[in-house]
């Protein structure tokens, strides 16, 4: 069990973490027909929206209530109802998301009483429009409890909490803010193959898979369908991916009694193998061929890779539940996690991260713990302190801005875990290569 060794600086250095409010948007932005809106100042959405515009390198729809100091000090329910209904009358979306940001927490405002009153009093206006709100503060916990929150928000929403049919071929997947767009895809994929009709929320897949519209959309194009989160109590069973998802998950079993099972990872051969087992099980059919081929072929991944992985000292640094995702496999495959950096200490997950030590801060701690390390393990932000070190940078997570198709990447599954091995060994291929063949 790893030993988690809390913040001392009063400042970030080199900032890792992303915040709550930025995993909530993100969130809000795997379901059809959303916009989200941050309650707060101007420059908090304009942040975020910039990290998530050179991540993506596609456009954004993410609104703001534009709080300037008058705001602040005298109450944001006037600016949030302006916002709402503005919103309405211009976009027509079918999902308003709400972000609460440091701007009004700070304050203590009561934005869950503001949001039900302008419900209520604009119930006219606001027909075929559902509002959800996430309280997300900047200055409490990163991306991944945004996240969390807000897809437990829309569950506790919209999804009916009576008693319904249960479809035997119908499962919820809840999948992690750290899964890809070709994650996401490749879970469907591999669902349906065993005869099942996953509903996946939220499904970024569909919003930000690089796809082009025909007709330009004020809102998210693709994602879940209000309607198919509204029938969640019709599925048979709920996978959450993630530690950070149990509670979304606990939150759907409590209003319609839809059993679930967590997964912390679904990266690695044991931790596929059981999500292959669930899903027959589930589906009472066997394995289909193309799943079998995929993992014939990731055992061949790992016993080519091992020459190049084990041994190896790592670096990483990351949200907790993508920290231990990549730990937990690079020391499958023989490496030797060197120092272990994350962005919160609450998360359960970092228990079962297989280091001596995992230490709460940023990416100058990182740094500092990286000198001896092989390879270092975090996004796009951890390139001038792998320059810095000359040590090689292999980039997962969130933000990647400086490296194309990072959405397209697998990382999980079959497939997905051989094609992180062959990630690593080009890397280490690249800077460190094999002594030449003697003569």
């Amino acid at each position: 069990m790893a030993r988690v060794v809390s913040q001392t600086k009063s400042a970030a250095v080199n900032p890792l973490k992303s915040s709550q409010p930025l995993g909530a948007a993100f969130a809000f932005l795997g379901v059809d027909g959303a916009i989200p809106l941050l309650h707060g100042s101007q420059g908090c959405t304009s942040f975020a929206l910039a990290l998530l515009v050179r991540h993506f390198n596609e456009a954004i729809p993410l609104q703001t209530t534009a709080m300037n100091e008058a705001a602040i000090i005298v109450g944001g329910a006037d600016r949030l109802e302006e916002a709402i209904l503005s919103l309405k009358a211009r976009t027509r979306p079918r999902l308003i998301g709400i972000c609460t940001t440091a701007s009004v927490e700070a304050r203590d405002e009561d934005v869950a009483g503001d949001v039900e009153n302008i419900k209520r009093k604009r119930a006219i206006e606001l027909v075929g429009t559902e509002v959800v709100l996430a309280n997300t503060p900047d200055f409490d916990g990163a991306i991944e409890e945004g996240w969390s929150k807000a897809v437990t928000a829309v569950i506790e929403a919209l999804a009916r909490p009576d008693k319904q049919y249960r479809n035997p071929r119908k499962i919820a997947i809840l999948p992690g803010w750290n899964l890809t767009v070709a994650d996401i895809e490749h879970l469907r994929e591999t669902a349906v193959s065993f005869g099942l009709d996953p509903v996946i929320l939220p499904d970024v897949s569909g919003a930000l898979d690089g796809s082009i519209p025909e007709d330009w959309m004020p809102t998210t194009y693709g994602g879940t369908k209000l309607e198919e989160i509204r029938d969640l109590g019709a599925t048979m069973q709920c996978i959450a991916i993630g530690e950070h998802m149990r509670r979304p998950a606990e939150a759907l079993q409590r209003l319609t009694g839809v059993p679930y099972v967590l997964f912390r990872s679904l990266t690695g051969l044991e931790n596929v193998d059981r999500f292959i087992r669930l899903l027959a099980a589930v589906s009472c059919k066997q394995t289909p061929l193309n799943v079998r081929r995929n993992r014939m072929q990731l055992q061949d991944a790992m016993l080519d890779g091992h020459f190049h992985m084990a041994g190896k000292k790592i670096a990483i640094a990351s949200e907790p539940d993508q920290l231990f995702q990549f730990s937990d496999f690079f020391t499958a495959m023989g490496a030797e996690i060197a120092a272990a950096v994350t962005t919160t200490g609450t998360s359960k997950a970092l228990e079962m991260v297989p280091a001596k030590t995992v230490k709460v801060g940023d990416l100058s701690d990182l740094e500092s713990l990286a000198a001896t390390a092989d390879l270092i393990v975090t996004h796009s932000h951890g390139r001038e302190a792998a320059r810095r070190l000359g040590v090689p940078l292999m980039r997962v997570g969130f933000p990647m801005f400086d490296r194309f198709g990072s959405q397209h990447k697998l990382t999980i599954l079959y497939r997905g875990t051989r094609d992180v091995i062959f990630d690593f060994a080009n890397i280490i291929q690249a800077n460190h290569p094999p002594n030449p063949w003697p003569t």
